[in-house]
């Protein structure tokens, strides 16, 4: 298992393969959209707001080229991180967004692990402020199941795929979403025991929810997913631009919270009593996407993320070695501001931490 000897924890980072043109966003926002359309034109919303990002290290990168893959996977690998969980869409066997991940399989590069995470959820548009749904994330029965799974099991077959005791890593987004999702569960486990594997590693995500227990689902394991409510909440010191924002007639008012306020919330209050990967989150912004609809965790920092990722490690060291998995998001969700590749700002200085946390001395 690479890295796994040297580093104190597993960290697998969350990565979105939107960064190239494809059909359906050249019809929904314009011929040649991607992710640096919206991240390229974002601008400061109030006093202090930290934007544009724009990239360093690797530019404006575009996934179908084979060297930004490899690019990724060389500055991931070089600051301890393991690998990467490419987010994965399967909308009824229509898949989106595929081409990078069928790239790395065709080609065997990068050498550099991964595993998947199906986002299993539809897309629309309330985030900018309307209510359209663009596609629909449907489950049509057993025969889309069976070709799902036979689809995974070239992924899960690949020599790179994240591992644990042999069995697949495989993360879902939403599997409440899924009807009989215990049921589809251990349909997908008789499948891969047929096809020769030792079983699955299956993981689902909660969202803000302590209770969410992932062995009701079938499932094996938990990350709980911490985000907080988009509520229209400014700090007090913001006061000031709440009435200014009023004033400009604003109806849906920006949310702006502060990163070390909310940093103790962001991971679990208590152990679960079932597995559980923490996730940390080192930064959010996404109102290049969403503007005024926007939430800020504002004053996010390498240094302010630096105790919140030592105490995710912290809570994983009691595991076996190949359960110390600390999830990341994300490695590049730029347009959310929720990425820890370098930018003109901070540099490596996100990675840096990892790094840095990962090899450091355990406590005694």
């Amino acid at each position: 298992m690479p890295g796994a000897g040297a580093m104190k924890a597993r960290m697998i980072a969350f990565h979105l393969p939107q960064f190239h043109p494809t059909p359906e966003n050249d019809v929904w926002w314009g011929k040649g959209f991607t992710e640096w359309t919206n991240v390229a034109r974002a601008e400061r919303l109030y006093p202090g707001h930290y934007q544009p990002h724009v990239p360093a290290d690797l530019g404006f990168y575009d996934l179908r080229l084979p060297e930004a893959r490899q690019a990724q996977a060389d500055l991931a690998r070089a600051h301890g991180i393991e690998g990467f969980c490419y987010y994965h869409y399967w909308f009824g066997g229509r898949r989106i967004l595929e081409r990078p991940v069928e790239a790395i399989l065709a080609s065997g590069e990068p050498d550099f692990p991964f595993c998947l995470c199906w986002a299993n959820h539809s897309w629309n548009t309330a985030w900018q402020g309307t209510d359209s749904t663009l596609i629909e994330q449907v489950y049509p029965g057993w025969d889309d199941h069976a070709a799902h799974f036979d689809w995974l099991l070239r992924a899960f077959t690949d020599p790179r795929y994240l591992k644990v005791d042999g069995k697949p890593i495989f993360v879902i987004y939403k599997p409440d979403l899924i009807p009989d999702v215990a049921a589809v569960i251990a349909f997908w486990r008789q499948r891969a025991e047929r096809a020769g594997l030792p079983g699955l590693h299956l993981i689902g995500v909660s969202h803000r929810s302590e209770r969410w227990d992932p062995r009701e689902r079938g499932l094996d394991a938990s990350t709980m997913q911490v985000l907080p409510q988009r509520d229209g909440r400014i700090p007090r010191r913001y006061l000031g631009l709440k009435l200014r924002l009023a004033l400009r007639g604003n109806r849906h008012q920006l949310t702006i919270w502060d990163y070390e306020e909310m940093r103790p919330s962001l991971l679990r209050s208590r152990p679960a009593p079932w597995r559980d990967y923490p996730l940390v989150l080192p930064n959010w912004d996404n109102t290049p996407r969403s503007g005024m609809r926007g939430l800020v965790l504002h004053g996010a920092t390498p240094e302010r993320f630096r105790p919140h990722l030592r105490e995710a490690i912290a809570r994983v060291a009691e595991h076996p070695p190949e359960e110390r998995i600390v999830f990341l998001k994300a490695w590049n969700e730029w347009a959310e501001g929720n990425h820890v590749e370098p930018d003109q700002r901070f540099g490596t200085g996100w990675l840096e931490v990892i790094r840095e946390e990962l090899a450091a001395p355990s406590a005694t």
